[in-house]
């Protein structure tokens, strides 16, 4: 598979056309379709790529595992508490060494008003391409294949309401990465996005910013709205998620005052019955079950989240693939 966009890094959807963008996708249905088949894969045959955790991971950790070992490669997990950085070394210094050791450095570091910093400064030294496994702003790899999830179910991206909802949910004050890059990303495809949350958790203006530019240069829409119900009403896809109040209150808590005032921010089967009648429910998971989502909703037949999980894979070997590659 010729390596189209050799070192190129993968921190940002933003840095990505969407012409490059759709080759991505292209290659991830094909690597999906070779997958089903049990064809092999050897596109990178003895690359190392390694794979750097600030946080816990289930399907970014195994996703990018698994996919470099179908693609003939190994990648290395680095828990950081057990690296030198967590005794001070810079990203400088591990993206130096790292790279002269392999051929991938991937970073997930959710930390607010750090990752995404830290991950740049890797991409500013390093000699081989840098990939965000999630920072404290985006988390491309998800938006990728949440894209592709909706082109499989829908068919086309054109002119379709898509609702980002905020959500309840009490197990840990979550990034606004996942929101904050479906906001960015959608509208560039020509999609209708509202993003509906309670006051107190707003994503920063730039991104409200760029977002509604984006979907002025392609065809989309982008609106905010702090009514749960209007979000639901005649929507195409529903994303209900859980995400902190970083962008206002920088504190660490999980549970404050204006968190326990919206516990009615949940997808339950009586509001998903006011959006379209084939609704697809999409969540990049873990969801907090009973609290963000009923049951019935998120094992419902509207409901595409394993989908979307699988999606995962093919998105990250459809991108090391398109960079880490020789010929």
């Amino acid at each position: 598979m010729k390596p189209l966009f050799k070192n190129k890094h993968f921190i940002t959807l933003e840095d990505w056309t969407n012409k490059e963008i759709e080759t991505l996708l292209a290659t991830s249905k094909t690597l999906k379709e070779k997958f089903k088949a049990n064809e092999k894969t050897p596109y990178l045959d003895y690359k190392t790529g390694f794979l750097m955790f600030f946080e816990q991971s289930t399907r970014t950790r195994n996703s990018m595992e698994a996919g470099l070992a179908q693609l003939g490669g190994h990648a290395n997990f680095l828990d950081t508490k057990t690296m030198q950085i967590s005794h001070g070394e810079t990203g400088k210094d591990t993206a130096v060494i790292l790279s002269s050791y392999g051929h991938m450095i991937a970073c997930r570091n959710c930390f607010w008003q750090v990752g995404n910093a830290f991950i740049n400064e890797m991409a500013e030294h390093a000699t081989v391409p840098v990939m965000n496994l999630q920072c404290d702003l985006y988390h491309p790899f998800q938006g990728l294949a949440d894209l592709m999830t909706i082109q499989e179910v829908k068919k086309t991206t054109k002119n379709i309401k898509v609702a980002i909802i905020w959500a309840y949910a009490t197990s840990h004050k979550k990034p606004i990465s996942v929101p904050l890059t479906q906001s960015l990303l959608f509208p560039r495809f020509g999609m209708d996005v509202i993003l509906a949350h309670p006051k107190g958790y707003e994503l920063p203006d730039w991104v409200i910013k760029k977002a509604k530019q984006n979907a002025k240069e392609h065809g989309g829409r982008f609106t905010v709205s702090h009514d749960m119900a209007a979000a639901y009403k005649d929507a195409d896809i529903v994303i209900p998620k859980n995400w902190g109040s970083w962008a206002s209150n920088a504190s660490d808590d999980v549970i404050d005052e204006v968190l326990e005032a919206n516990k009615h921010w949940k997808c339950t089967e009586a509001i998903l019955k006011t959006a379209k009648s084939d609704v697809t429910y999409m969540h990049a998971l873990p969801a907090d079950r009973g609290h963000e989502v009923e049951d019935a909703v998120i094992d419902g037949k509207h409901s595409v989240v394993y989908q979307e999980a699988e999606n995962r894979l093919h998105t990250a070997k459809a991108v090391m693939a398109l960079t880490m590659g020789d010929k």
